[in-house]
This record gives C-alpha cells, sequence and structure tokens, in this order.
C-alpha cells in the first residue's frame, strides 16, 4: 500500500504522462464552445439546474481538482468576479491556461499544486467552491481535504460536489470477468474496500484507450459515510444530497436507470 503523501507524486506523473499520451484533439475545441455556449453548458443537467439557481455576480468560484478547467471557465460566464482552479498536472494546467487565453476571459487563473497544500493566502477568500467527477478518489484523506476547503471558503460559502456514487465500486464494467450484460441488477464487488486501487493503465477518457503508463495511479474507495462524515466534521453543514442512477464518469454507463445509485450532487454550506 502507497502511504498518505508518496502516491500523490507517483499520481502527479502519472496524470502528466497520461496528458503526454492524450488523444489527438483532448480539449482543442474548448474555448471554441465556451464563446458559443450558454454558461454551465459543460456540466450534467441536474448540477445545471442547482447552479441556475445561485447568483454569482461578483463572487470568487474555486475549482479543486479542476484538470483542464473547462467547467470553471463555463462556470465564469455567469458573472463571477474571480475564479481560481487548482490542478497537480503541470501540463493540464498549462492546457486550462492556454483555454483561458484562447476564450478571452481574464478574470480565472490556474494553480499548480496538491489541493491539501493550498497555501493559507487562498483563505476565507471563496464563495463557492466545487468538485467535479473523478476528485475525490485520488485524495485518501478526506478529513484533509475537507478541512482544506473549510479553510477557503468564506462565511457562509457553498460547496458543491458532483461526483460518481460509491455503490459503482461495487458493479463490474465491460472487460472484467465479473461482468456479464445479463445481470445489471447484480452487485459484485463488497462496498467497503480498505486497500487502495493501483493501476498501470492510462486514463481512458483522456488517452482514447488502455495505454500502459510507467507509473502507479492510485486511487481511494471512499463510502459515503466516509464522505458526509468527513464534511460534517469540518465544519461544514450539509443542505442536501441528491442521487441519480446515470453515469457521469464513462465507466458504469451500461448500469444508467437501473437500481443503483451511479452519481450525486451534494450541497454543503460553511456555518
Amino acid at each position: 500500500m502507497i502511504s498518505d503523501g508518496s502516491y500523490i507524486a507517483t499520481n502527479k506523473q502519472a496524470w502528466e504522462e497520461a496528458f503526454d499520451l492524450r488523444k489527438e484533439g483532448y480539449g482543442d475545441d474548448v474555448a471554441s464552445r465556451l464563446q458559443k455556449e450558454e454558461p454551465f453548458s459543460f456540466f450534467e443537467n441536474d448540477v445545471q439546474d442547482v447552479l441556475k439557481g445561485m447568483d454569482f455576480a461578483g463572487k470568487t468560484i474555486g475549482h479543486l481538482c479542476c484538470n483542464n478547467g473547462r467547467e470553471l471557465l463555463s462556470l465564469m460566464q455567469s458573472g463571477a468576479a474571480r475564479g481560481v482552479g487548482f490542478d497537480i498536472a503541470e501540463n493540464i494546467v498549462d492546457q486550462a491556461r492556454k483555454i483561458t487565453a484562447e476564450a478571452n476571459i481574464e478574470n480565472c487563473e490556474f494553480v499548480v499544486g496538491n489541493v491539501l497544500d493550498i497555501p493559507d493566502g487562498y483563505h476565507d477568500t471563496f464563495d463557492f467552491i466545487f468538485f467535479t467527477i473523478g476528485a475525490l478518489p485520488w485524495i485518501e484523506n478526506l478529513d484533509l481535504l475537507f478541512q482544506k476547503v473549510t479553510k477557503l471558503l468564506r462565511p457562509s460559502g457553498i460547496l458543491l460536489i458532483n461526483e460518481g456514487h460509491p455503490v459503482t465500486n461495487m458493479l463490474a464494467v465491460p472487460g472484467e470477468p465479473d461482468y456479464d450484460q445479463k445481470a445489471l441488477d447484480r452487485a459484485v464487488y463488497p462496498y467497503f474496500k480498505y486497500e487502495p486501487w493501483i493501476e498501470l493503465i492510462g486514463l481512458e477518457y483522456m488517452t482514447g484507450d488502455s495505454k500502459p503508463l510507467s507509473q502507479p495511479l492510485t486511487s481511494y474507495a471512499h463510502t459515503m459515510g466516509d464522505i458526509v462524515t468527513a464534511i460534517a466534521q469540518s465544519g461544514l453543514r450539509i443542505q442536501s444530497l441528491k442521487e441519480f442512477s446515470y453515469d457521469i464518469g464513462m465507466v458504469t454507463e451500461v448500469y444508467d436507470s437501473g437500481p443503483f445509485p451511479l452519481s450525486y450532487v451534494l450541497l454543503a454550506a460553511k456555518v
């Protein structure tokens, strides 16, 4: 098992390698889409409904584990005063900055670094912070993560999480030995998984196929109880948790509209 801390460095290298192996055109259309499409267009429809009910005028927004920044840049079109994206992969952040320049968005910046180590200068800065699909599994210690979020938020600031549901870790997917297309109402893996996943295959949504990596990708299977408890104990008050029967991570979509929760939207506020 990779100990807390050392896995972050290898994940950074693996992410940067996967981005170097990205499929042709990955991210190239984001700037043009930002200029043509409505605000929030890079979010799921159910998240759009939540965001459209909020007033972002003059607000400061933070996106942790922001990848190439497309969701943050989309949200900045809603009248926010400032946006800051944080990601550990330097080359992905470089693309985020390139997209920002091409889309002529001047009030958004991107910072390279581990989200657990965001400098104190950003504390009490943000009115709204969000995580999108795939962020939480990359962090072993959720207590540290949400304690950092609480420090970053201003009083009454809002946290939004749109993630894959922990139940998806129980489902076999096409290509795995336990996958059975005729038994899509059956979970095959334990919900409580205490050892991390160690993978040496690249991120297919980015690379387009199963390309081997020289560094391991380590991720963690947090339960919903882990997530909710870490948020509540960090000083945030959970406002709502909505679960949906559709996949947002291009992994378990074969189970869409079935009996399992596959994604969720959680809102919490700083007390």
